[in-house]
C-alpha cells in the first residue's frame, strides 16, 4: 500500500498548491490512500464545508484538523455529515464529528485514520495516549484495518515522540501536525511505525508559518496585537510523508518526506519507482 499524509493547508495558497498537485501525484506515484490535515485551510483558521469537498474532489481520502477544528462556526454543522473529516479524538465527550473514521481504497483496503491533540502547551483536552490506546485495541492492525494512520497534532516533539513508540508496532504510521516546520527524523521505528515529528505544512514558506511576516514580528516586539494574522498569498509549496506498508503485517517498510515548490528543499520518495 502507498500512503501519503500532506501536512497542514495554509489558507489559499496552500489550497491552491494542493488542489494543483494532489491528481497528479497521485497518477504519478500510484497512491492507494490519501490523508490531508486542514485545519488551517480557512483563511488560516478552520475549514469549511466548500473546501472540504474540494479536497475530496481532488483526491484526498480523508480530512484531519487540529486545535483550530470549529474556528468556522459552520463546522459544528457541518462535521457530522462527513465521515471522512476527522477532529482530534481525546476532544471531551458530546464534541460534535469524530475522531477516528475507517476508509476503504479502491482496491479495497481499510484504512483507520485516528486524529489526537497533544496537551504539552496547548489546551487541555482528554488524555490522548489513552484515547489512541482504546481506538487501537478496539480496532487492532490486521484484525479490524489493514493500515491504521495517527495525525498527532501536538506542539511539543517530545510528546509527539513518545506517542509515535507507544503506539509502534501497533500502528502503520504516525505523523506530527500543527508546528509547520519540516523535521528531518523522518524513519521507520523498530517495531514498524512509520514516524516523522512534524511533516510540515502546505502554504507559503516565505512566511511565519504560513502567516504574513509583519504581523507575528509586531508581536514579537511590542506584544501588542495591530491586526489579525493573516495567510501569505506568496506561491505555494506542498509537503507530506509518503510511506510503503506492508500488505501483509500492515506496518511501514520504508518513508520520506515529499516535499515540493518554491522555498522549500525538494524531497521525493526514492523508494516509489515513477
Amino acid at each position: 500500500m502507498r500512503l501519503l499524509f500532506l501536512g497542514d493547508i495554509v489558507g489559499r495558497s496552500g489550497r491552491q498548491a494542493v488542489l494543483e498537485a494532489l491528481p497528479g501525484l497521485r497518477r504519478r506515484y500510484a497512491l492507494d490512500v490519501v490523508i490531508i490535515n486542514a485545519e488551517n485551510s480557512a483563511g488560516g483558521f478552520g475549514i469549511t464545508e466548500s473546501i472540504l469537498m474540494d479536497l475530496l474532489e481532488a483526491g484526498a481520502d480523508a480530512v484531519t484538523l487540529g486545535n483550530h477544528a470549529f474556528d468556522q462556526k459552520e463546522a459544528l454543522v457541518f462535521i457530522e455529515r462527513h465521515d471522512r473529516l476527522v477532529r482530534p479524538i481525546n476532544y471531551p465527550a458530546g464534541t460534535p464529528g469524530r475522531g477516528s473514521t475507517l476508509i476503504q481504497t479502491k482496491g479495497g483496503a481499510d484504512v483507520l485514520v485516528i486524529n489526537a491533540m497533544g496537551r504539552i502547551f496547548m489546551a487541555e483536552l482528554d488524555d490522548p495516549f489513552r484515547a489512541i490506546d482504546a481506538e487501537l485495541t478496539a480496532c487492532r492492525l490486521k484484525q479490524g484495518a489493514d493500515a491504521i494512520l495517527i495525525d498527532f497534532h501536538a506542539e511539543a516533539t517530545s510528546e509527539k515522540q513518545a506517542l509515535g513508540y507507544f503506539v509502534d508496532g501497533r500502528a502503520s504510521v504516525v505523523v506530527g501536525t500543527h508546528t509547520h516546520v519540516p523535521t528531518a527524523d523522518d524513519r521507520v521505528l523498530p517495531g514498524g511505525t512509520a514516524y516523522i515529528s512534524d511533516v510540515g505544512m502546505c502554504g507559503d514558506y516565505n512566511s511565519v508559518l504560513g502567516m504574513d511576516i509583519e504581523e507575528p514580528i509586531n508581536r514579537f516586539l511590542t506584544k501588542i496585537p495591530r491586526q489579525r494574522f493573516e495567510p501569505s498569498h506568496g506561491p505555494g509549496s506542498v509537503a507530506g510523508l509518503a510511506v510503503e506498508i506492508d500488505d501483509k503485517t500492515g506496518l511501514a517498510t520504508a518513508c520520506s518526506a515529499l516535499r515540493m515548490g518554491p522555498n522549500l528543499e525538494p524531497a521525493t520518495p526514492d523508494f516509489w519507482a515513477e
